[in-house]
C-alpha cells in the first residue's frame, strides 16, 4: 500500500535539526483496518528529544529575528507543498489512522488551512502605544515569541492537530518540537519532509517519534529550554503533563477531553438536525473530541427524530477507509473497541434500548456497527464518558431549562451543538451553554478563522483565528522616559 505513495513522503525516523534520524530500536506502525504492518520506524528516546530541544533552542534567535514577511513566505510555501501532495498525504493518513479517504483528504486541506492562515497572521503581530501618565514618557507594547515550543499531538487527527500548533508557533517566531502519537507517526514525518522542502531552516521544526511517551514527555515538559508546551489529548494525561510543566512555570495550552451535547428543540428543522448530527457524530467513526456525545431531544419530537436518524444511519457504509463510498472506518485499536463495547453494554444493562447496530462489524476486528440507543439517562456511564465510537445515545427532555441543565452537567466544556429556529431561544441557549464552542444549526464548526478551544476541564488556550498567536507570544512593555515635551 505504501508503494502507491511518493517515496519521499514515507520516512522511517525522527526529524531533528534538519536531519533524519535512525536508531537501533524500532517499532511497527499498523494499519487499523487489518492490523497489518505498514512500516518499521526508528524508536526515539528521551535523549533524542533532548537533542531536538537543544536544536530548537539554537535555532530560535535567528528564526525570531527573521522578518515576519519571510516567515510568512516559508509558511506559504509549506502550505502549497502540502496541497500539492494532498492525495498522497491523505492515503498515508488513512493507512495509519483508518478514517475514510475522503475524510483524510479533508483533514489534509484543513491542516493546510492553518499553515495558510498563520502565514498571513505572521505579518499582523501588532503591538500598541498607550497614552502615558505624563508628557515626558511614552508607553509601547510589543508582542515577542515565547521561545522554544514543545507539543504532543493525538492519533485521531495526525496531520491537522500538528499543523495548527506548528503554524501558529512558527508564525510567531517560535521554534517547535512535536511528539506525535506512536500509532500515527507517518503523517507527522511527511509534514516534516515538506517543511524541509519548503526551506524551513534546520532546528526550527522537529519531529520526535517514539513509544516511550513517559520519558519523551518528561523532556518536553521539564526541559529548561522549553518555554511553552501544548497538548491535545485526554484530560487525565493533560493533568499529569500540567504538573510536570509547573516546576519550570512554562506557558501551557491544553485541548483536552469533551462530552459534547447535541440538543434538538421542538422548533428545529428535524431533517437539518439529523444531517448536522450525522456530521458531528460519525466523522472519523466518532473518534473526535468535538463529537456529539449526548443527544438531547425534546420529548414532543423525540420519536420523529429517532426515526429519521435511524434511516440516515442505515445508509452508512462501514469498510476499509480506502474503499470507495466508505463512511465509517475502523477504530484505532482493540482497546478502543473494548471501551465502546463496555459503554454500550453498561447502558443496555441500565435500561437503554437498542434500535440499531450494537456489535462488532463483519468488516474486521476493529470495526464497529453504527449504533443507535434510546432511553438513555443522564446518570449512565455512556452519558458521562467520551464514547469515541460510532454510537448515538439519545435522551429526552421536556423544557429549555432542563436541556440547558443537562447539557451543562459535565466537567467538560469543549463543544456543544443545538438546533432551533426561534431567534430568542438561539441567543438564550447560546449564552447559557458552558462550552468554548457552540454550533447553532450547524454540525461542523472547526475552521482556521475560528478560535478552537474549551473551558472547564476541557482545557484552556485557543488555536486558530486571530487569537491563535496569543499563546505563542509574550507581551513586553517598554517605558520610554526623559522625553522633553515640545516647547
Amino acid at each position: 500500500m505504501l508503494k502507491q505513495i511518493a517515496e519521499q513522503l514515507v520516512k522511517t525516523g525522527s526529524y531533528i535539526n534538519g536531519r533524519w534520524q535512525q536508531s537501533a530500536q524500532h517499532f511497527t506502525v499498523l494499519n487499523p483496518a487489518n492490523q497489518q504492518v505498514l512500516l518499521s520506524v526508528a524508536d526515539a528516546s528521551a535523549s533524542d528529544a533532548e537533542r531536538a530541544v537543544c536544536a530548537a533552542a539554537d535555532a530560535f534567535a535567528s528564526w525570531a529575528a527573521l522578518p515576519a514577511a519571510k516567515r510568512s513566505e516559508l509558511l506559504q510555501r509549506w502550505y502549497q507543498l502540502v496541497m500539492q501532495h494532498q492525495d498522497d498525504l491523505a492515503r498515508l493518513l488513512t493507512l495509519e489512522q483508518g478514517k475514510p479517504l475522503s475524510e483524510a483528504k479533508g483533514e489534509i486541506a484543513y491542516g493546510a488551512s492553518y499553515l495558510q492562515w498563520f502565514a498571513e497572521e505572521a505579518k499582523r503581530l501588532y503591538g500598541d502605544t498607550i497614552p502615558a501618565p505624563s508628557n515626558d514618557k511614552r508607553i509601547i507594547v510589543q508582542r515577542q515569541p515565547v521561545g522554544v515550543v514543545a507539543a504532543i499531538t493525538p492519533w485521531n487527527f495526525p496531520n491537522a492537530m500538528l499543523a495548527r500548533k506548528a503554524a501558529a508557533a512558527l508564525a510567531a517566531g517560535c521554534t517547535f518540537i512535536v511528539k506525535p502519537a506512536h500509532q500515527t507517526p507517518l503523517s507527522a514525518l511527511a509534514l516534516a519532509e515538506l517543511a524541509h522542502q519548503a526551506g524551513i531552516p534546520a532546528g526550527v521544526f522537529n519531529v520526535v517519534v517514539g513509544t516511550d511517551a513517559k520519558a519523551i514527555g518528561e523532556v518536553l515538559t521539564q526541559h529548561v529550554k522549553v518555554a511553552k508546551f501544548s497538548f491535545t489529548g485526554s484530560t487525565a494525561v493533560g493533568k499529569q503533563l500540567l504538573k510536570q510543566c509547573a516546576d519550570s512555570v512554562k506557558r501551557v495550552s491544553m485541548e483536552l477531553g469533551g462530552n459534547a451535547p447535541f440538543i434538538v428543540f421542538d422548533d428545529a428543522d428535524l431533517d437539518a438536525a439529523v444531517q448536522g448530527l450525522m456530521a458531528a457524530k460519525f466523522r472519523n467513526a466518532g473518534q473526535t473530541c468535538v463529537c456529539a456525545n449526548r443527544i438531547l431531544v425534546q420529548q414532543s419530537v423525540y420519536q420523529a427524530f429517532a426515526d429519521k436518524l435511524a434511516i440516515a444511519m442505515t445508509q452508512l457504509k462501514v469498510a476499509d477507509g480506502l474503499t470507495d463510498g466508505c463512511h465509517i472506518g475502523p477504530l484505532i485499536d482493540d482497546k478502543a473497541v473494548a471501551k465502546v463495547t463496555q459503554l454500550l453494554q453498561s447502558a443496555l444493562d441500565d435500561g437503554a434500548k437498542l434500535l440499531l447496530g450494537g456489535s462488532a462489524h463483519s468488516a474486521g476486528a476493529q470495526f464497529f456497527q453504527p449504533t443507535l440507543l434510546t432511553d438513555v439517562q443522564p446518570q449512565m456511564a455512556i452519558s458521562n464518558d467520551e464514547i469515541f465510537g460510532p454510537v448515538a445515545a439519545l435522551m429526552a427532555f421536556d423544557s429549555e431549562q432542563e436541556a440547558i441543565a443537562l447539557a451543562n452537567s459535565t466537567e467538560y466544556g469543549l463543544a456543544a451543538y443545538f438546533y432551533s429556529r426561534d431567534i430568542g431561544r438561539v441567543f438564550r441557549v447560546a449564552q447559557a451553554l458552558q462550552f468554548g464552542m457552540v454550533g447553532i444549526n450547524e454540525g461542523i464548526i472547526s475552521n482556521a478563522a475560528a478560535p478552537f478551544g474549551g473551558v472547564k476541564q476541557s482545557g484552556y488556550g485557543r488555536e486558530g483565528s486571530k487569537y491563535g498567536l496569543d499563546d505563542y507570544t509574550d507581551i513586553k512593555y517598554l517605558c520610554l522616559g526623559g522625553l522633553q515635551p515640545a516647547m
